[in-house]
């Protein structure tokens, strides 16, 4: 594990060392929790020590009759022949006065020992020795020990009550969730899950991501827990036991009700640095701690333990979350009847939608406890909260029983309602022609019945559905209609929809009043508490914005709408503002941060997964990954089952383009101008420019809209103007792409240069080969043949890159290094990784010596 955010105690470490070289010893003691680092310091300190120093390590054992002078034995390789004669002899003096003549022989010596709380006496003695004598042996003596394992009646407590002599102490922190973060860069593992279990502790953390699984404690940690419990007497460890099925902090009244004696029964827990206890609560000191024991329950246990913590809380009126969580654990069927609809309705309304989906699930599990009415309502707030999270398949499967109950309920209103959920619920699953039939047979059910409130937000259904397939004049009218009827009926809901879809055409109309609606339907769905329609006003306010191509603008809504969605744990579309976050990125020829956001993108959402497909394959046929094309195809084979204008039209002009830069115009034509004829047909200007603008590299000239769009403008022959226009947007592959045009050999060095720049690998080549037809005479080599001249094909700024990591550095200090955001090195360091064919840093490094020689 790499060692992070310990710079202070290697500095202080230092400091002793050029102190002790100029006539003033010192002891250092290092100390904190099990796991904390310590032996991990020391490593650093051995492999890198002070100018001037040397470093020499001992260590005390875990051994239930520790080795006499133990420590002091492991030296006896390293150091003179005397230290060895005299523990041979057993003669205590000698060894005393060989020690102290070895440290003295050569001034900044360090000398370690490591686990100074598993020290036997005689060892103990001897530290106490040297301590009061250091700072006249220009040395420094180092003691590591656990500080949560110390009581007052240690042996190891005397001894540095007894150091008084120029000591320093150097208590060592748990990690930030930034260091956390840095850790589980590129092993796949949630960075928050695992800080979240560890708390920061730096052993605990390495161990969960060695194992790749957040969900399961390792085995490593699962001993390393079970040997420190079974240092308890045997009530103790039934008390922490009964503590560790509650994932929670329990009060001290809750805690009067479990364990005999309260808090005074905890003692010797919290000696041994299991569990923390203050005056109100005690709970564990690492949740992983937790979770550990209770893996190592019998589950019979187990089921009793929750058992008695169900009855505790039932008794004195606890929260029905926790209930339900304890009733689960213990199988009490009775009591997950009776509380987990008020916990998931609890848990929804407070926007936790994760808790509320699973005590949806535990009511469901026992389906012949509810009436039929009670049933279809629970189902039906299921798939509400699995639409929420991104799971549509789930929310299709439950809705559509939700559906077949209400027809035999002849309650109309209820099986519109129901109807117009599963619509949506389809989209999202990626089945459009199932939306569009639960669409129209809402529409018809809820028609003739007197409910503005219902027939609003019906009608605002199908005015999303003609938005989405780019049938904008049918989606105005229908959601103006519903915008009248919604405010007529007073109904938040169906306003802000109608609202998000209204704004939404006017933006794809080039109509900033679209920004201002949307606003508003964000806004009136978060006073009404809706947060799935207040993310989708986001989405589709940032979508519409990057569709025109206003990039900054986009940006500045973006970071915003992405925290919100994860506050409130609307992931669906917190799925499309990953892919929005990647076309940004895309769009600014920033490759690698591009496939990086757009891998975060569920695959499980076909709508936001299609998009994620292109950005990946287009940043790939750009800088000339040969996966590229192959993620395109994939992509325009999930548009087409999609159905809609907006994923097959940008999927067409990605493989026209990938046609284009291998050389064969006629295959960019055949798959660009059926696309270009149905966005003429349906009106999707922008679109229309972008397919018209391949056409005509391809050398088919088509109609192109009129305005000032860049594509527009290209697509009419402005190379010139289009140029221009990129430039000021921010887009330097289309920029250079639109220089490329121009039959002039400044324009064409231009576009080289920016091509080289971005690492845009094949239309480079292709401006190279245009340069040599023109005659010209200095054309420049460009980045590319380091690329393929190194064999782990890497490009220039990652080369730079794997330099930094060999060094030792860590993301934020490359980012100041490189001048480039911690996002970014993150981003490179993934790519470096994958090229090199590595799982960690390390073994980058071992493997940087032969690349950087090749690289140059």
């Amino acid at each position: 594990m790499r060692l992070l955010e310990r710079e202070r105690e290697l500095a202080e470490l230092g400091d002793a060392v050029r102190d002790a070289i100029v006539g003033r010893g010192g002891v250092l003691l290092v100390h904190g929790e099990a796991g904390i680092g310590k032996s991990s310091l020391i490593g650093a300190l051995r492999d890198q020590p002070p100018a001037g120093s040397r470093v020499l390590v001992g260590a005390c054992d875990a051994l239930s009759t520790p080795r006499t002078l133990g420590p002091l034995r492991d030296l006896t390789p390293f150091v003179g022949p005397r230290l060895g004669d005299a523990l041979r002899a057993g003669d205590r003096e000698e060894v005393l006065t060989a020690l102290q003549e070895e440290l003295a022989s050569a001034p900044g010596t360090v000398l370690v020992v490591e686990d100074v709380h598993w020290s036997d006496e005689a060892t103990l003695d001897v530290l106490r020795f040297l301590g009061r004598r250091i700072d006249e042996l220009r040395a420094v003596l180092v003691l590591t020990y656990r500080d949560d394992e110390l009581d007052r009646d240690h042996p190891l407590a005397r001894l540095l009550g007894d150091l008084r002599v120029n000591v320093r102490h150097l208590p060592l922190r748990r990690l930030s969730a930034a260091a956390v973060g840095e850790l589980t860069a590129h092993s796949g593992v949630d960075p928050d899950r695992v800080f979240a279990l560890t708390d920061g502790n730096p052993y605990f953390a390495s161990e969960l991501i060695a194992s790749a699984d957040a969900a399961h404690v390792p085995r490593t940690v699962v001993d390393a827990v079970t040997a420190r419990l079974r240092r308890l007497d045997r009530a103790t460890q039934s008390h922490v036991e009964q503590l560790a099925v509650i994932p929670s902090a329990v009060s001290v009244a809750e805690l009067g009700h479990l364990v005999p004696g309260g808090l005074g029964a905890l003692g010797t827990a919290e000696e041994a640095g299991l569990v923390t206890v203050r005056p109100e609560a005690v709970q564990f000191r690492h949740e992983l701690t937790r979770r550990a024991i209770v893996d190592t329950l019998p589950a019979s246990r187990r089921i009793a333990l929750n058992a008695r913590v169900l009855a505790m809380l039932l008794d004195v009126g606890g929260d029905p979350g926790r209930i339900v969580s304890h009733a689960v654990e213990a199988g009490d069927v009775e009591a997950i009847v009776q509380w987990a609809p008020r916990a998931a309705r609890d848990a929804a309304v407070s926007g936790a939608h994760r808790q509320a989906a699973e005590h949806y699930r535990a009511a469901l599990a026992h389906p012949e406890a509810y009436g039929r009415a009670e049933r279809t309502e629970l189902l039906e707030n299921f798939a509400i909260e699995a639409y929420t999270l991104g799971r549509g398949s789930e929310a299709v499967e439950a809705e559509t029983e939700v559906v077949r109950l209400r027809r035999d309920q002849q309650d109309p209103a209820a099986l519109g309602a129901s109807l117009r959920w599963l619509s949506r619920f389809q989209w999202l699953a990626g089945n459009r022609a199932a939306a569009e039939s639960a669409a129209a047979e809402a529409s018809s059910v809820v028609g003739g019945l007197d409910d503005q409130g219902l027939l609003a937000i019906t009608l605002s259904n199908e005015a999303q559905l003609a938005m989405l397939a780019n049938e904008l004049p049918r989606a105005i009218d229908l959601a103006t209609r519903a915008i009248a009827l919604a405010k007529a009926a007073g109904e938040p809901r169906a306003l802000s929809h109608a609202l998000n879809n209204l704004g939404t055409v006017h933006l794809l109309q080039n109509r900033d009043e679209g920004i201002r609606e949307l606003l508003e339907a964000a806004d009136i769905a978060i006073a009404a508490n809706l947060m799935d329609d207040a993310a989708r006003a986001h989405v589709n306010l940032v979508w519409s914005l990057l569709e025109e191509y206003r990039l900054d603008l986009a940006e500045r809504y973006l970071e915003p709408a992405l925290e919100f969605s994860e506050r409130t744990e609307t992931l669906a579309l917190w799925s499309y503002q990953q892919v929005e976050r990647g076309r940004l990125h895309l769009a600014r020829a920033q490759w690698d941060e591009a496939v990086a956001a757009a891998a975060h993108t569920d695959e499980s959402l076909p709508q936001p997964h299609c998009v994620a497909l292109m950005v990946i394959g287009l940043a790939g046929i750009r800088r000339g990954d040969p996966s590229g094309e192959p993620t395109l195809e994939e992509a325009s084979r999930l548009a087409r089952r999609l159905d809609e204008l907006q994923r097959t039209g940008p999927a067409a002009a990605a493989l026209a383009e990938a046609a284009l830069l291998r050389g064969d115009p006629r295959a960019a034509r055949a798959v660009a101008r059926p696309a270009y004829d149905e966005a003429v047909r349906l009106q999707n200007v922008i679109l229309q420019a972008e397919l018209a603008s391949l056409l005509r590299r391809a050398g088919e000239l088509v109609e192109a809209p009129e305005g000032d769009h860049p594509f527009a403008v290209q697509a009419r022959g402005d190379w010139k103007r289009a140029a221009e226009l990129w430039h000021d947007i921010g887009c330097p592959y289309h920029e250079a792409w639109a220089l490329a045009e121009s039959p002039h050999e400044a324009d064409l060095l231009a576009a080289l240069a920016i091509l080289d720049r971005i690492e845009a690998v094949p239309l480079a080549r292709r401006v190279r080969a245009r340069l040599r037809e023109l005659g010209a005479r200095s054309i420049p080599r460009g980045p590319s043949t380091l690329t393929r001249g190194n064999p782990a094909g890497l490009t220039a700024r990652q080369v730079d890159v794997l330099r930094l990591v060999a060094e030792g550095r860590t993301n934020a200090e490359i980012a100041d290094r490189l001048v480039l955001s911690v996002r970014t090195v993150d981003t490179h360091v993934a790519a470096v990784l994958a090229k090199l064919g590595v799982a960690t840093r390390a073994e980058a490094a071992r493997l940087a010596p032969e690349v950087l020689e090749q690289a140059g």
